[in-house]
């Protein structure tokens, strides 16, 4: 079968270089919503939870949104290439605001979780989209000096994001989070709608019907396998592997129907083209490891450093600030030297640093030794992600380029889930190996009734202070107080009204000395003794709390060297994920010289 393409119009020549900005400016706009939202939406899930209830279902409010926005990035993608960036953008911002406002007029958990997947689907066409724009609009050569525009957005999301959130929800109502879209995709679509043309690739041929169909069936269970809780679905559950078998399935399915259709979603013949491949891998592998990084970095923070989860939240702007100068920085020395492929490597490089540094991370450490690191880890972040694109971009012939671009947005959301997930895996199974491995020496020191609970894996919670408003000294303390006070009465209903429930109760407490509980059991304890006996049990209260208190500061201390070491295993990981990215860029791309036009023979055939 045969893929045609027709005489295109090359932008990058025809049209004014202000038109161009313009353009540009409408697409940042349109970008800027898909990765506000992301961040918008956390802050304001507490006061969606007090009013919407469901908090069982919360999670999905999440979910939901990236197994659509996921899904359809590559198909979005491919609809470009056929009808052109113009229409599929529109249609994407049309989607985003509508959903938005439904979103903003939930009633309920469900509604709120349906008008996500909508808005998913809005955000998939964005993003696909707007990274291939550039590409239309400027030659490779050109290119450079914007691409670092777009890391801006993200940065500027992340920061913007949980303040906008937090004045919004405390000011008005948590259903301006997503009334706030409404303004800014209005302008967006504005901008987009009476500059851009149309920005078609040219080619000529029928929607892969099938592809889309397979790619949905085989993409969804794989994402949901990987992102439902596996403490309510277990790794080896029915669910877990019926889904997974599923996406096998159908994945496998959707692989033979690309390689028999016309316009294949992913064009599987891309793959032979080495900066294509190796540009995916790497995007895929970048993906988890920049994930990995930000997820977990707040645990850290807040179970270790010991700062509020607002704090946390503030206290990781420097590192999306590094990665915004680190991206924009990079972009302009490419357009300046025609190389990318140097600072691809130096990226690499620095987040080979920043992940070690990572890893010396101490229970000791402060806010501060965080901060610097994630000042380093940015920096190597910010010139990869926009540089891998540029290097696929000048390689991958411009008929396809919608294509191209939406796969290696595709493999890097799927990198993220697929970190996020194994990294999760790591956590639990490392954290819960280093509390009893922590725990071990103080725990002969535990009264009997603590021990069963201090070998759970709910110490990290309790140690880190959120057991129901308790922290782990209060708790402990007032266990001590209640167990004085109730023997207390059990002595006062013992002596004085010889009450057989008391009097059994204490004869099997071993921490009573044996004269006393003979003397109880035989009944020749006179009431004028009492105040005696409970001056001596009342003695040992003030030692025991203090024992509780200093017991306290040592699981808590021994928690968070848990979480330490189990946190700096992430990175030690990580670190592999960075080193097989270095390798591929160093041994498999070849650096392929930015070319001045995007004039090139139309690709007749596959």
């Amino acid at each position: 079968m045969s893929t045609h393409v027709a005489q295109r119009i090359d932008y990058a020549e025809t049209l004014p270089h202000r038109q161009k900005l313009i353009i540009l400016a409408g697409v940042l706009l349109g970008l800027l919503l898909s990765a506000l939202d992301q961040t918008i939406v956390s802050t304001a899930m507490p006061a969606i939870i007090a009013d919407l209830k469901g908090l069982e279902y919360v999670a999905w409010t999440s979910t939901s949104y990236l197994l659509a926005s996921t899904t359809m990035v590559p198909i979005y993608g491919k609809l470009s290439d056929l009808y052109g960036r113009r229409i599929v953008l529109l249609s994407g911002i049309s989607v985003f605001l509508i959903a938005s406002m439904l979103c903003g007029t939930s009633q309920d958990i469900f509604q709120l979780i349906g008008y996500r997947v909508l808005q998913g689907l809005g955000a998939a066409a964005l993003t696909s989209t707007a990274f291939a724009i550039p590409a239309d609009l400027f030659s490779p050569a050109e290119r450079p000096r914007y691409m670092g525009l777009f890391g801006a957005v993200f940065g500027l999301a992340s920061i913007l994001g949980p303040f906008l959130g937090g004045f919004l929800t405390d000011s008005l109502n948590w259903r301006w989070v997503f009334y706030v879209n409404l303004p800014v995709g209005i302008i967006a679509f504005l901008f987009i709608w009476r500059t851009m043309p149309t920005l078609s690739s040219g080619i000529k041929a029928a929607i892969d019907w099938g592809g889309s169909v397979t790619l949905v069936l085989s993409v969804v269970p794989l994402l949901l396998a990987l992102t439902l809780d596996k403490t309510l679905h277990a790794w080896d559950s029915p669910l877990i592997l019926g889904l997974f078998v599923t996406a096998f399935v159908f994945g496998a399915v959707f692989l033979y129907i690309e390689t028999q259709a016309e316009s294949p979603i992913i064009k599987l013949s891309l793959f032979k083209d080495q900066v294509f491949s190796v540009t995916m891998i790497s995007s895929f592998l970048n993906g988890a490891a920049f994930f990995g990084a930000f997820l977990f970095l707040s645990l850290f923070l807040v179970n270790v450093a010991g700062v509020s989860a607002t704090e946390s939240g503030t206290s990781q702007i420097p590192l999306m600030l590094s990665f915004v100068v680190g991206s924009i920085a990079a972009s302009q020395l490419v357009a300046r030297t025609g190389r990318y492929k140097p600072f691809i490597l130096f990226g690499f490089s620095m987040m080979l640093i920043g992940f070690y540094f990572m890893t010396q991370l101490e229970v000791s450490s402060s806010t501060r030794d965080v901060v610097w690191r994630m000042l380093v880890l940015g920096m190597g972040l910010g010139p990869t992600i926009p540089l891998l694109n540029l290097a696929m971009q000048n390689a991958v012939p411009f008929a396809y380029m919608g294509t191209a671009v939406a796969n290696r947005q595709f493999f890097q959301q799927l990198g993220q889930a697929v970190g996020a997930a194994v990294f999760g895996v790591i956590l639990t199974t490392t954290l819960t190996d280093q509390i009893k491995i922590q725990m071990e020496p103080i725990k002969t020191q535990l009264p009997a009734e603590y021990q069963k609970q201090f070998d759970s894996f709910d110490l990290k919670s309790a140690a880190a202070g959120s057991n129901q408003g308790q922290t782990l000294e209060q708790k402990m303390t007032g266990s001590v107080n209640t167990g004085f006070d109730t023997l207390t009465n059990q002595l006062t209903a013992a002596v004085e009204k010889k009450d057989p429930t008391a009097i059994d109760a204490l004869v099997a407490n071993p921490n009573l000395p044996a004269d006393l509980k003979a003397g109880l059991k035989a009944g020749q304890i006179p009431p004028a003794a009492l105040p005696k006996i409970l001056a001596g049990i009342e003695s040992g209260r003030a030692p025991a709390i203090q024992k509780a208190v200093n017991l306290s500061k040592d699981i808590g201390q021994a928690i968070k060297q848990a979480f330490t070491n189990s946190i700096t295993q992430i990175y030690r990981d990580a670190i592999w994920l960075v080193v097989i990215s270095f390798a591929l860029v160093l041994f498999g791309l070849p650096e392929v010289p930015l070319r001045k036009t995007n004039r090139e023979a139309p690709i007749i055939s596959e």
